[in-house]
């Protein structure tokens, strides 16, 4: 019997010891030679998958459709600039009527005895305003073309800032616009309108505001210019068009593997978007959607991430 169990036990301890492990070095190392040959010797007859990827400029097709060109600028109500009063006669100043102040139009501000032919003359306030830096006295001689008063007219305009690549959206400024004045009077005309650039290259847009209007400087406004309208015309977007106005130029799809065709258009209407073709383009022609060296804006998210606190990131642009 203690023979018997003896013998029994061995083989048990030879497959735990030995022929489980060598087993288990054979199952994975046949795994480890397929994966080896599936991936550095495939067959034959299998067939290689490569990654394609290209980006083609895209067309689009020249469509008709309308095209208004409206801008809304915000501004300020600010106070006609001052000027000087001047003399338009020789003579002797006999009498000084008014301080500094304000005056009505036609007050009469000084009273002068010309030379020649002697006789006194008043010199009245050409509008109403207010007066400052009166440079003349009772007694002093004045001539023609001296400075006697500094006038501040009773006038208001609107002064709005416009970023310089709109400007050739306002070639045909129209001569009113619409104001409208944040708290005040229902939205009323304005006259003279005036693009106006300085040295520096800063530009603004100005109107005069009526008279009859009760205004106060500084006040913020919004100015809005109607600057053309086309209906059923030819357009394209702007993103297609090299130039903006007047003239421009396109690029016709060839079809496939074709080299673009560069053709120069006449251009109308433009509302910053979409701009009408006036001669050069029929309805149907696909044309690039993006002129060469066109870079997409970048469209940014943004999102609160806590109160009152927002973070804003650059999405991808295709």
């Amino acid at each position: 019997m203690h023979h018997g169990g003896a013998s029994g036990e061995v083989p048990v301890i030879v497959w735990r010891r030995w022929i489980f492990p060598i087993l288990l070095v054979i199952v994975f190392g046949a795994c480890a030679a397929g994966l080896v040959k599936l991936a550095f010797f495939p067959e034959a007859g299998a067939a290689m998958v490569s990654p394609e990827a290209g980006i083609t400029d895209p067309v689009i097709p020249v469509e008709r459709g309308s095209v208004t060109n409206e801008l809304s600028l915000s501004g300020n109500v600010a106070r006609d600039e001052a000027y000087p009063v001047r003399s338009e006669i020789n003579g002797t100043v006999t009498a000084v009527h008014v301080g500094n102040g304000a005056v009505a139009a036609g007050q009469v501000l000084f009273t002068v005895k010309q030379d020649y032919p002697v006789r006194n003359i008043d010199i009245v306030a050409p509008e109403a305003g207010d007066l400052s830096e009166i440079a003349v006295i009772k007694g002093q001689q004045v001539s023609v073309g001296g400075d006697v008063v500094t006038l501040s007219p009773a006038r208001y305009h609107l002064v709005a800032a416009v970023e310089p690549v709109q400007l050739y959206r306002l070639v045909n400024t129209p001569a009113e616009a619409t104001v409208t004045i944040t708290g005040g009077p229902a939205p009323f005309s304005c006259t003279g309108v005036q693009v106006q650039v300085t040295a520096d290259g800063a530009a603004s847009v100005r109107c005069a505001l009526p008279a009859e209007q009760t205004v106060f400087a500084g006040l913020p406004a919004q100015m809005d210019l109607a600057l053309g309208q086309v209906d059923d015309a030819v357009v394209v977007p702007v993103t297609a068009v090299q130039g903006g106005s007047g003239s421009g130029v396109v690029w016709i799809d060839a079809g496939e593997g074709g080299e673009p065709e560069e053709r120069t258009v006449t251009l109308g209407v433009n509302d910053g978007a979409i701009v009408e073709v006036v001669e050069g383009l029929e309805e149907g022609e696909m044309v690039r959607q993006f002129v060469p060296g066109f870079v997409a804006p970048v469209e940014e998210f943004c999102y609160e991430i806590a109160p009152g606190v927002e973070q804003c990131d650059s999405g991808m642009s295709w």
